[in-house]
């Protein structure tokens, strides 16, 4: 049998356990999990270029596409155009989408501080440390930094 991973295993997993358990939240305020997420990023730091969206999500232009689609029949988000790039436009929430957004992130709140209760102020540290360790490793910024 093979070992699971150390760290990236469990990043995973966490990922998925966290999606799921807010695939209901999400649903009831009528947005798919990837749809909330979405919306909480861009009530966050949109208005944002679809390039910015496809480099943080990861998600194929195509898919992103998609997404957008459906947020904005649903008058979640809507597209601008870019006044710095006539050929392209710029995502940004509507008061409904960052309604929701604000909902969904009143929810992480909740979910963040009972895990916080749970391991304490070491593990957090310990946490962190492991997460700069992998920024610090890959290099990757999923944001400019001048953005955060």
């Amino acid at each position: 049998m093979v070992e699971p991973l150390r760290f990236v295993s469990p990043l995973h997993k966490a990922t998925r356990q966290i999606g799921e358990y807010l695939a209901e939240d999400c649903r009831r305020l009528g947005v798919e999990p990837g749809e909330g997420h979405m919306l909480s990023y861009t009530s966050l730091y949109g208005p944002c270029p679809p390039a910015e969206l496809v480099r943080v999500f990861g998600y194929k232009p195509s898919t992103l596409t998609g997404m957008l689609d459906r947020l904005e029949e649903k008058g979640l988000l809507v597209r601008d155009p870019n006044p710095e790039d006539r050929r392209s436009f710029l995502i940004r929430v509507t008061g409904e989408g960052a309604s929701i957004a604000a909902r969904l992130r009143g929810q992480l709140e909740d979910f963040e501080a009972e895990v916080s209760d749970r391991v304490g102020p070491r593990a957090e540290k310990g946490f962190r440390a492991v997460m700069q360790a992998i920024g610090d490793i890959t290099r990757v910024e999923l944001r400019e930094r001048n953005d955060e």
